[in-house]
């Protein structure tokens, strides 16, 4: 019985944890739009709904109502497959991301952390691995397209991907060294107290420069501008997924949000202190209503998230696509140094000045 509930309770916390991701993808798809057309001075969407407000809702019904077409070339198997592995590792990577304190309740007669799906100790690790599955989908999609576009596409997200996943892993290296750490949940704790203990600015060593190699990787990891290499649309048509069509084509673009969410939440949690307020405790704590303070905490969290996720928005309208060779030169020979320089200096700080 006790089995069944807590089962109940992890699936129910699953349900709403992706009802709010893919809530968020549908806002992203239109916020997106809309900000590039402030920045570009136009309008953005404007026809479905009030300024546009149900183009997402439209975008989906098209979509879903589109014919699903496989290439005759094409490997079936695979071609189906590769939107699914694309998918998949960049849902469940939510599962170790605390959206708020760690605080439990009482359910059932269950211990209940609502804030977090599960806390493991080893929560870095486990987004980095799921996170590195998703290269297979884009890979396998350009693959088995059987298109030399598509082809060209996923051979050059497979070099990207591995290329800024490294810098992404050795970013997180110092903030580990000063937390302690491999849990998303401890790491943010050790970030209590006010801004000034944050890890960006942290002493003994700020992890200013992980900060900012951490934000570029991200960006590069998600193929998203500068980085966009792998759907070059002036070079490659649509790169990796020019064969794809309907719900298959769906599956594509709802995993690059949900992977610009993801990394958000990590940045936030790792370098921004996560749920914690940039002041001590919490205003509604101060105030006497402890048992509200965990909104302002949720609230904090989600605002930080939204300022990178708004910073993704203004790349893209300020910055011109890379060239491959420059792409690649700037991974290995200009942030892999800074990380692992990083990485050295924080181990000399954190060993004479332990926190």
């Amino acid at each position: 019985m006790e089995i069944g509930l807590r089962l109940a309770v992890s699936l129910a916390q699953i349900a709403a944890v992706m009802g709010v991701v893919m809530l968020t993808v549908m806002v992203l798809t239109l916020a997106e739009r809309k900000v590039l057309g402030w920045m570009q001075d136009r309008m953005g969407p404007m026809e479905v709904g009030p300024y546009g407000v149900l183009q997402p809702i439209a975008d989906g019904l098209k979509l879903f109502f589109k014919e699903d077409i496989i290439p005759a070339g094409a490997n079936k198997f695979l071609f189906t497959l590769a939107p699914i592995l694309a998918l998949v590792p960049a849902m469940i990577g939510f599962a170790v991301i605390p959206f708020g304190p760690t605080m439990t309740i009482e359910l059932f007669g269950m211990q209940v952390k609502p804030f977090v799906i599960s806390d493991i100790n080893i929560g870095i690790l486990y987004i980095l691995a799921f996170a590195s599955i998703g290269a297979y989908g884009i890979i396998l999609g350009g693959w088995s397209s059987n298109s030399k576009y598509s082809l060209l596409g996923g051979l050059r997200s497979a070099a990207q991907v591995i290329s800024y996943e490294l810098n992404v892993g050795l970013a997180i290296v110092g903030v580990i060294l000063l937390s302690g750490s491999l849990s998303l949940v401890k790491i943010t704790e050790a970030q209590s107290g006010g801004f000034w203990n944050w890890f960006i600015i942290a002493l003994p060593f700020p992890q200013i420069f992980a900060f900012v190699v951490y934000v570029i990787s991200s960006v590069a990891e998600t193929n998203r501008v500068p980085f966009d290499l792998p759907e070059a649309e002036s070079e490659l048509v649509a790169g990796f997924f020019t064969e794809y069509s309907g719900m298959r084509f769906a599956f594509f673009f709802i995993a690059e949000y949900a992977n610009m969410i993801l990394v958000s939440c990590v940045a936030a949690a790792l370098f921004l202190g996560g749920w914690n307020a940039p002041y001590p405790g919490t205003l509604l704590g101060h105030l006497g209503l402890d048992a509200l303070a965990w909104i302002e905490n949720v609230v904090w969290f989600a605002a930080k998230v939204y300022f990178f996720l708004f910073l993704f928005f203004w790349l893209r309208a300020t910055l011109p696509r890379l060239r491959y060779d420059q792409l690649m030169r700037f991974g290995w020979k200009v942030m892999l140094p800074i990380a692992l320089g990083n990485i050295v200096l924080t181990a000399i700080a954190a060993y004479f000045f332990p926190r």
